[in-house]
């Protein structure tokens, strides 16, 4: 057990779905694992263990942005033994090529953070998605003729950017199609600890042109990718 999560040592499963929202977590758990448990409520940050389509998986709300996702991460690796790491959420588009319902594969995650720069010092150090868990999320969103891009997404830690998309003008300019708040911090952990990591996402409001999807559809596009991110665990 930590401050942050009163698990038992072996309450979760080896791959972890990782929402923002607690109530996603919920939602997940409740909408499509069996048998699932609640296996951590601590600061409503919740946690559940199930299984679907016979494999065991968790999901495990994060909070959000970079530390609160830290905390939880860390601590699935170091006392739970999680090993693979599927972030589900929601994004804003910065690229017109992607539209509302389109789901995101992160294959790396620029940010704005300071945490890495006592590690890495001079270097600018630039996390990734794994390779083997990018590539069975693209081949699975293919077999589902889902609309989806990979490429470079951004996690900042400042949710109301000062110029709108404009504050994000130079990462326009090099192609980074969306923006989050927490994959970076997650891939520079799975990378640390030798662990599997990807953020899938649903973009839901795009910050170019100001289009965005009402409640109803929220939810369908989620079940979506909720589902893709579900298929991607059992293959693991």
């Amino acid at each position: 057990m930590t401050p942050h999560n009163h698990a038992s040592k072996d309450a979760y499963a080896e791959t972890v779905l990782l929402p923002g929202d607690p109530l996603r977590a919920k939602w997940v758990a409740e909408t499509f694992l069996d048998d699932a448990k609640l296996v951590n409520s601590v600061r409503n940050c919740l946690g559940y263990t199930g299984t679907y389509k016979g494999k065991k998986v968790s999901v495990q709300a994060t909070g959000m942005g970079q530390p609160s996702l830290a905390i939880y991460v860390h601590e699935l690796i170091n006392l739970y033994g999680a090993k693979n790491f599927i972030r589900i959420g929601t994004c804003g588009g910065l690229n017109e090529k992607v539209k509302v319902r389109d789901v995101v594969l992160g294959v790396a995650a620029s940010t704005d953070s300071a945490m890495n720069t006592g590690t890495f010092g001079r270097y600018h150090y630039a996390p990734h998605a794994d390779f083997d868990l990018l590539r069975k999320a693209a081949d699975l969103a293919d077999e589902r003729k889902m609309k989806f891009h990979a490429g470079g997404i951004v996690s900042s830690d400042v949710f109301y950017v000062e110029g709108g998309a404009k504050g994000y003008q130079p990462l326009l300019d090099h192609d980074i199609l969306a923006v989050e708040m927490e994959a970076a911090a997650l891939y520079t952990l799975a990378a640390k600890f030798n662990r599997k990591a990807i953020a899938i996402c649903t973009m839901t409001d795009c910050l170019i042109t100001g289009d965005e999807i009402d409640a109803d559809a929220r939810q369908s596009s989620l079940e979506e990718m909720a589902t893709l991110s579900l298929d991607l665990a059992a293959t693991l």
